[in-house]
């Protein structure tokens, strides 16, 4: 048992499983806080800019020749575009975290 304990810390150790957890974590909370930023300022001063209230509510509506109005076809293009913009956001400042805290040079195999 001693014997499986060692081989499972020295797992850890070498595949950086803690680094992982610990990465995972901070990028989840940095994920929801860039995504607050994006909802609460990026998302109004866009919406400003063309015209809406809220970007995520912007929609064409294409109504059929029908007479039934509720036969139309509606595409949400805000809620595509707010969601574009948290990945772009979240994306950049997961990207200069990392390379600004050189976090990337952590995970390289040290040379015997």
């Amino acid at each position: 048992m001693n014997k499986q304990l060692k081989g499972f810390m020295d797992f850890v150790r070498e595949q950086g499983v803690v680094g992982l957890a610990v990465g995972l974590a901070i990028g989840t909370q940095a994920g929801k806080a860039v995504e607050a930023i994006v909802t609460g300022l990026v998302n109004p001063l866009v919406g400003y800019v063309i015209g809406g209230a809220n970007l995520a509510d912007r929609k064409w509506v294409i109504v059929s020749q029908a007479t039934d109005s509720s036969r139309g076809l509606i595409i949400h293009w805000g809620g595509v575009v707010d969601g574009l913009l948290k990945l772009i956001a979240i994306a950049a400042v997961i990207y200069f975290v990392v390379r600004g805290l050189k976090l990337d040079k952590l995970d390289k195999k040290k040379e015997k």
